[in-house]
């Protein structure tokens, strides 16, 4: 019950420190905010918790709100801007995999203390590694395409939740797809790893779901000045 309870809260710090960004920052912040997740979220997956016996991996929400993002800049600058961050995101977590893969190969002197947790942290597996970047660059894009074409089907502000959430559900089913059969699937049984696909698929939908109240909220904040296309 803690973990479901901290989950939730876990949940609206992320939710609420995105709309700080956008709101103290625009669009810059936004950028910077996918920077960030696309690094933290793999960081946080190492970790893994317990909910109803349901053994789950951290990372879902703070990966959530990169979809999150994606949709608010296309809403409010267009398609161009989604793919941009997708772009910052991809080079983010480039970089930092190969910066933090040659810091491990440093030798490191005798009272080093950082070294294990380094390598437990960033020493991933190389299928790992490929899996999560293949299912990002095909889901993110994926989602700015399909919120691009809701938006021409379901363009009333009001149906900002079809778009949102229609686009997002089926992008992340295509990322847990991709990343759970290139990461999981020669490691365990079909009935395993369906279940991991399952679990890790449902809880980013309702990830998805609840944050979009805070999709309506970011809208509603006025575009700065900076932000505005040239005349």
């Amino acid at each position: 019950m803690f973990n479901l309870s901290l989950g939730i809260l876990f949940m609206l710090v992320h939710f609420t420190l995105f709309l700080a960004a956008y709101r103290l920052f625009g669009k810059s912040g936004v950028y910077g905010w996918v920077a960030m997740a696309s690094v933290v979220a793999n960081i946080q997956v190492i970790k893994t918790i317990d909910i109803f016996s349901i053994v789950l991996t951290l990372g879902n929400t703070m990966y959530g709100t990169i979809y999150l993002a994606s949709d608010l800049l296309n809403e409010k600058y267009g398609e161009n801007a989604a793919k941009k961050a997708v772009w910052i995101g991809l080079f983010s977590l480039a970089a930092s995999t190969i910066i933090m893969q040659l810091a491990l190969l440093f030798e490191r002197q005798p009272e080093d203390i950082g070294h294990e947790a380094l390598s437990v942290i960033f020493g991933f597996m190389p299928q790992i590694a490929i899996a999560s970047f293949c299912a990002y660059f095909v889901s993110q894009f994926l989602d700015v395409r399909l919120y691009t074409l809701l938006k021409r089907i379901f363009p009333s502000p009001g149906q900002l939740w079809i778009r949102n959430n229609g686009s997002t559900a089926i992008s992340q089913f295509v990322d847990t797809l991709i990343f759970c059969t290139i990461a999981f699937y020669s490691e365990y049984g079909f009935g395993i790893w369906l279940s991991i696909f399952l679990s890790t698929y449902i809880i980013k939908f309702i990830v998805s779901v609840c944050s979009t109240p805070f999709l309506y909220a970011a809208r509603s904040f006025p575009v700065r000045r900076e932000d505005e296309p040239a005349a």
